[in-house]
């Protein structure tokens, strides 16, 4: 433990990483909590720095908590200690096999065409309540949403009435994910449901203001995305909308079956599916296609049509052989 440094010394040097992050576009305000956590659990320890002992008493803490989070917290402070490393070589660095592995992610469900009319089928019969505008309009707009165009939820219940060009039907997505802004054109489909909801707004009498939320309540209050999946949830289960082994999908699912139907319509028009890769991470608003790939799981009818095509570009090298 270095007792030199001081706590004005632990401070400089937070400032200087965060400063650090923020300069590539990043904003670290959960790291900046997790530090400043870590700040106080020092002070009260009467220490000015961590050491190895230190660091496992603070990790042991929150023992009881998800691996998700343990991962969040321990590798926040690793980076944060390899960082001060390139100026002190003596500095604590925990150490990265001791740290919490993040459990693999659950695999997605893909949603098939049938079930989303069958939900479409499911919400437009919902009954009006009291505080909420146009409940089955909403929920037929937001499936739609979803699953046409990929958006994520924080998306969606951020579109204002001014991200919204209605005669080209086109959506304005504002400082999302990565700090990017986009436009997403929509579907022709999608595009109607977009001017089919917008009558029943306009017929309200609502808010039209550019700055007025697109999904509203008649309070002209916004949606929240935990109000959204926890809503959405409960409709997927209400509408029996799941996998074979009766998982209800998650929200996030129809942003995987988006890019998957997209990959999966490039294989059948036989594109060229690598040059498409890119177009498909601006659409989604990701910084590469790194990311894109994520989503791109290797589903079974991924499988048959990737398999199908090398079978016709490379069967009879594979027959023949290669000399």
């Amino acid at each position: 433990m270095h007792d030199a440094l001081g706590m004005d010394a632990w401070d400089a040097a937070v400032t200087a990483y965060l400063t650090s992050r923020h300069a590539i576009g990043r904003e670290y305000r959960k790291e900046e909590v997790i530090l400043c956590q870590v700040r106080g659990f020092l002070v009260q320890a009467g220490a000015t720095d961590l050491d190895l002992a230190l660091f496992e008493r603070w990790r042991a803490q929150f023992q009881h908590l998800s691996s998700s989070t343990r991962v969040v917290r321990e590798h926040t402070v690793y980076k944060f200690y390899r960082y001060r490393r390139r100026s002190d070589p003596d500095c604590f660095l925990p150490d990265w096999d001791s740290l919490t592995r993040q459990k693999p992610h659950a695999l997605p469900i893909i949603i098939e065409p049938g079930q989303v009319a069958q939900l479409l089928a499911f919400v437009s019969q919902l009954p009006p309540r009291s505080q909420y505008f146009a409940r089955a309009h909403v929920m037929r707009l937001v499936v739609v949403l979803l699953y046409t165009a990929g958006l994520r939820r924080g998306e969606v219940v951020r579109l204002t009435l001014g991200d919204v060009d209605e005669r080209a039907g086109v959506l304005r997505i504002r400082e999302s994910k990565f700090h990017k802004s986009r436009w997403v054109p929509l579907s022709i489909s999608a595009h109607a449901e977009l001017q089919r909801y917008l009558a029943v707004r306009r017929q309200a009498r609502l808010d039209e203001r550019p700055g007025a939320p697109l999904l509203c309540t008649l309070a002209l209050r916004a949606y929240t995305a935990a109000g959204l999946y926890s809503t959405f949830k409960a409709l997927l289960r209400r509408a029996g909308i799941h996998d074979s082994a009766g998982k209800v999908p998650r929200l996030q699912d129809f942003r995987h079956s988006f890019a998957v139907a997209a990959l999966l319509r490039w294989y059948e028009a036989d594109a060229d599916v690598q040059s498409n890769l890119p177009k498909l991470a601006l659409y989604m608003g990701h910084v590469n296609i790194v990311s894109t790939a994520y989503y791109l799981r290797w589903m079974p009818a991924v499988v048959s049509h990737a398999s199908a095509r090398f079978e016709r570009s490379c069967a009879g090298m594979i027959e023949g052989g290669v000399e």
